[in-house]
């Protein structure tokens, strides 16, 4: 049986195919057109997972959508009422949920009445937690969804068992934790759709010293969980503007007045960073951690799990998934590679699979890399195609050769791009799809930020990490293969690694085991062997633009920066003369 599961019109468009209860293939939109977190209908990620299933549109079987337009339908009528701008962008929406079938029909360019599929609606919600549970590793969980809004909703919670779901509760509109932290990253000018990460990495150069401020902003309630003082707010008066057009999603302004009269003036988006809006992300950081380690608190209590499946964008915030592990009876977290609007499309298509055909639980997300890959005579064109200069010596490597000469480049300062086998799913390069480097020079996350990323000197860089060497590094030993966990970097390797180890001393970590990735094991594994330090640095390979899918974007992005190396599979381009550029 064949399921397409599809996360459309809305923010990191994507879509999943599962065949008989397995995985076969998964990626956003946004690899293949280029836009960040791009809207839409993923029609060019349908056709890739098509394509990798080798079935056609006529061989699937159930066609199922992250959304449901009649979850809360007294709800979104209610407030339809207060805000008819806002009910009428949700009726755009709406109307192409309805003609689902023409969009696969355009996609596809045949007749839309040909396809033959049953088409479900999973609420948004639901589709998070069974994003999480279905392919985690666990019979019984706990599980919680926490994000912005979807289906008028910002958090579920439930626990889970074999096949079945039992949602427990849910906070509605207008409260929720992920449009707070996104209207106070608007409030310190990052206004973006998803920089809600890079304040989270501004948290930690400050102190908590708006707290008492930040605990009248929200407030833990016994009931569900939290409450927002709305006094802060304007989303619940004009609606939560968000513009889920074809292209990069667009939110308005959710703080209301007497947000500044509270914190003081707003930072405009170019403005200089202060201590003050340092300290206010660490406040906002802080009690967005307090909210979480409450919720978890309070599901494990009631559920009587000790295991937790975790989703929604919030799921992100590796730091206080780390608290959670550390400070509540939780023993065990499972948050997958595409925890926010992405891995929707995964969650819709196992909902229908177990939760509605109830079919066995079989498969278990062990890694990330369900997109597409390329073989060697596609990177030999793309090689022959775009370096032609005498600039770049182009060579082969087989064997146990390319992992020891990279790892021998990589330790004399060299910068080098890394692209092999299937991309990423999710927003993290695990080791695919990676820009690299020697962890142990300090000097390196600003040669990154200089040279190759062209971002804000306060985010951080990530440590890839021998699955295991974890506890001789890490004050937490708990496996993270997504990056999704930040554990405090034990004080005697601080100095060793300081490269990807953040300001306040902890570290963003990928665990990498051999079993699910050998090239990137071997790569590392070859680093330690001639350093002592089985660390990379590991950052995204791409600059200012959606993580590199295709070899010819590879290329195009190591030859516009300033990287040393580029690794095609087995193919090795350097600058003619082999010399670091400083």
């Amino acid at each position: 049986m064949n399921i397409l599961g599809i996360n459309a019109f809305h923010g990191d468009a994507s879509a999943a195919i599962i065949v008989d209860g397995q995985l076969i293939a998964a990626a956003e939109e946004e690899r293949f057109n280029r836009i960040k977190h791009a809207a839409g209908f993923p029609a060019q990620a349908i056709r890739f997972c098509l394509g990798a299933a080798n079935v056609t549109i006529h061989e699937i079987d159930h066609v199922v959508l992250a959304r449901d337009p009649s979850a809360r339908l007294a709800t979104k009528m209610l407030y339809a009422a207060k805000m008819p701008r806002l009910a009428i962008e949700r009726l755009k929406v709406w109307q192409r949920f309805a003609t689902i079938q023409e969009e696969l029909g355009n996609a596809f360019e045949i007749a839309p009445e040909t396809i033959k599929a049953q088409v479900h609606r999973v609420e948004h919600h639901r589709a998070h937690l069974a994003s999480a549970f279905y392919v985690s590793p666990f019979d019984s969980a706990a599980l919680l969804s926490v994000d912005g809004l979807g289906d008028f909703a910002s958090t579920m919670w439930g626990d889970g068992h074999g096949e079945r779901m039992n949602v427990r509760g849910a906070i509605a509109f207008p409260h929720s934790l992920g449009i707070f932290y996104t209207a106070l990253s608007q409030y310190l000018g990052f206004w973006k759709y998803g920089d809600e990460y890079k304040v989270m990495g501004l948290a930690a150069y400050g102190q908590p010293a708006y707290r008492d401020a930040f605990k009248e902003i929200i407030r833990l309630a016994e009931a569900q969980g939290f409450t927002l003082n709305l006094e802060y707010f304007c989303h619940h008066k004009s609606g939560p503007e968000m513009t889920w057009g074809d292209g990069e999603p667009a939110l308005g302004k959710l703080f209301g007045d007497k947000l500044t009269k509270l914190l003081g003036p707003v930072r405009a988006r170019e403005a200089s960073l202060e201590q003050r809006h340092y300290d206010i992300a660490a406040s906002l950081q802080e009690r967005l951690e307090d909210v979480m380690i409450h919720l978890a608190g309070q599901l494990q209590r009631a559920t009587g799990q000790n295991k937790l499946c975790m989703a929604g964008g919030v799921a992100y915030n590796c730091v206080a998934n780390g608290r959670i592990l550390r400070e509540t009876p939780i023993e065990d977290i499972y948050v997958h590679a595409a925890a926010g609007d992405a891995g929707l499309a995964i969650g819709a298509a196992y909902y229908v699979w177990h939760h509605l055909l109830g079919q066995p639980r079989r498969f278990e997300m062990k890694h990330a890399y369900w997109g597409p890959e390329f073989d060697a005579a596609r990177f030999r064109k793309c090689l022959n195609d775009k370096i032609v200069d005498a600039e770049y010596n182009v060579r082969e490597l087989a064997g146990d050769t390319l992992p020891k000469r990279v790892a021998a480049e990589i330790a004399k300062g060299k910068i080098v791009g890394w692209f092999q086998g299937r991309m990423e799913w999710g927003p993290r390069a695990l080791g695919n799809r990676s820009i690299l480097v020697d962890p142990r020079n300090g000097a390196m996350k600003e040669i990154l930020n200089r040279r190759i990323k062209h971002r804000e000197p306060f985010r951080p860089f990530a440590p890839s990490i021998l699955k295991e060497r974890v506890g001789d590094y890490f004050m937490q030993s708990h496996p993270s293969p997504f990056m999704l966990m930040a554990y405090s970097v034990k004080p005697d390797k601080r100095g060793e690694i300081p490269a990807p180890t953040h300001v306040d001393g902890t570290g963003r970590l990928q665990t990498v085991e051999r079993e699910t990735n050998p090239a990137y094991w071997n790569l590392i594994h070859e680093f330690d062997k001639l350093t002592g330090v089985p660390v990379l640095l590991n950052t995204s390979f791409n600059d200012n633009e959606p993580v590199v899918c295709q070899p010819e974007q590879a290329v195009d992005c190591f030859l516009r920066t300033k990287m040393d190396l580029l690794v095609l599979g087995n193919y090795v381009v350097e600058r003619a003369g082999n010399a670091a550029v400083i």
